[in-house]
Parts: C-alpha cells; structure tokens; sequence
C-alpha cells in the first residue's frame, strides 16, 4: 500500500487538475456561444442561396457554365478535411478522421494508390494527422481557427473551383463535422463539385416552385456571381459547423474530464483513510505490545 505522503501528493495534483478541467469547460462554453451565433446566422443564408441557384437553373435550360460542366469521367478528387488546431475534445478529430480513411479505404483506394487523390487539410490536427499517413496532402492550414475569417476561407475554395473548372479536378468533396448538439455531431463528407443543382433546393416551400421569376440583368450573368459564393458558402458553413462542434465536444470532454477526477479523488481520500487507520493501528499494537513486554520484565 503507498504511504500516506505519496497519496496526500496524488490528491494534490487530481485537485490541481479539476481546476484546469473546469476552466478550460468554462473557456469552452464562452467560445461555443460565439460559435453557434455565427453558424446560426449563417445557416438561413447558406440554404437561400442554394434555392436561388436552384431555382435559377431549373428554370433555364441549356444554361451553360464551367461550374456546371458533368465531367464524364472522374479522373482526379480533391478532398478538403476540416479538423481542428488543439486537442483535449474526445473523439472530435479521430472519428472524423476514421471516416474520412474509411471512405478512401472503400470507394477511392484506387484514385489514392494512383496519386489522384489529393488533400488540403485545415486545422493542426488534421495537417500532422494525413501527413503522418503518407497522404497527398498538397496545402496544410495549422493555426486556421486562431483568425477564422470568411476571406481566407474563400481562397481555399476558389482554388478548387479554378482547378475544377480546368478540368484538373471531376470532384471536390468537403469532410467535416456538423453540430448537431453540444455533445453530439454529425460527420459528413458532401460533394462541393460537380454541383448537383437538382437537390440544392429540396427543402424550398412547395408554394414558391410554381411562381415566376424575372431576372435582371438575366440569367447567367446572376448565375455567374452566385455560383462562386455559393461554393464559397459551403465551405465556410463546413467550417463554422466544425467550429462550433468543436467547442461542444471540448466542453463535454472537460465536463467528463472533471467528473472522472471527482471520483478519483473520492478513491484516493478513502484509500487515504484506509491507509491512516492502518497506521494507527499498527502503532497501537507496537504500543501495548512495548507496554507487555516491560510488565514481563
């Protein structure tokens, strides 16, 4: 059984510990509230946009753009994984992750065997995490949280969209984690390009699809400045959502954290007790033991 000093020192540190836990939870709430504020405002945008696109080339036909072109062959992928700068959030970055391997594993082991399968990562942990595996991955972003802002976002997703419109992308798929609540979220990976217009406005109100629109200037010239924002959209919405459940799962993982180090606490002081009464009651012994042998004598 350890002495009293070393368990004295152990529930020493366990309590320095909750107090870290707890503050980095309390840390965690406060961003989490200024993460959900920006996803919130812009999930309604992000969504009306996808029905004015939708609508927009719905209702023309033979509307033609680069943005739009059906490769008839995917020859080329490129992937856009959004993970996180720090750890301590449970399983936030490695279920991803899992998945996203998981994916590759299933349907594009041949494109990443060929060298056809390419990588940006965002986020510290998703950067030395592909790289470690020997992926393609072509642009790391580490430290991408520290300034999350819209322009830097926009870049990543007008090179894809340049080289999509090259022909040297067929797809562009966005892998990331979808807030759902604080504890839970959903892990998505969605196709960005080729856009599938048909499905961007599933969710519009039955009574706008009969209406008619007038468009001006026209069409495509409208349909030009939207396109390339509505993709940068889906990728600054992918990050936001990350963001956000980032935070969620930091909060549950330091709740959890300090929960653990409660009960730990309480084993250690009972162990703590245990180990006193032990030694006092191995002096009691010595002591009448002592007192026996002097009354011999």
């Amino acid at each position: 059984m350890a002495n009293l000093r070393d368990i004295r020192n152990r529930i020493s540190s366990i309590k320095n510990t909750q107090q870290i836990t707890k503050a980095m939870k309390m840390v965690a709430a406060a961003k989490l509230r200024k993460a959900q504020q920006r996803m919130n405002a812009t999930r309604p945008y992000s969504k009306k946009m996808g029905q004015v696109v939708s609508k927009l080339v719905s209702t023309q036909k033979d509307l033609q753009n680069d943005l739009l072109r059906k490769p008839e062959e995917t020859k080329r992928i490129l992937l856009i994984v959004v993970g996180s700068d720090r750890g301590l959030c449970g399983g936030f970055n490695n279920n991803l992750f899992r998945k996203v391997e998981g994916v590759i594993s299933d349907e594009y082991s041949t494109f990443n065997d060929q060298g056809h399968l390419e990588l940006i990562t965002i986020g510290k942990k998703a950067s030395g995490y592909f790289k470690k595996r020997d992926y393609n991955v072509i642009e790391a972003f580490p430290g991408f949280f520290d300034d999350l802002n819209y322009e830097e976002t926009s870049e990543i997703m007008t090179f894809a969209s340049e080289k999509f419109v090259e022909e040297y992308y067929d797809k562009v798929l966005i892998a990331f984690n979808e807030f759902k609540t604080v504890i839970t979220q959903n892990r998505l990976i969605e196709e960005a390009l080729p856009l599938k217009t048909e499905s961007i406005g599933e969710e519009e109100e039955e009574s706008s699809t009969n209406k008619d629109y007038i468009f001006e200037p026209d069409p495509v010239s409208i349909l030009e400045k939207l396109l390339p924002v509505h993709l940068n959209m889906q990728l600054w919405r992918a990050v936001l959502e990350s963001n956000a459940s980032e935070q969620g799962a930091r909060m549950a993982a330091m709740d959890n954290a300090t929960e653990n180090a409660k009960e730990l606490e309480q084993d250690l002081k009972l162990e703590y007790n245990q180990a006193r009464q032990s030694a006092i009651t191995t002096e009691i012994s010595e002591i009448v033991s002592g007192a026996a042998a002097l009354e011999d004598n």
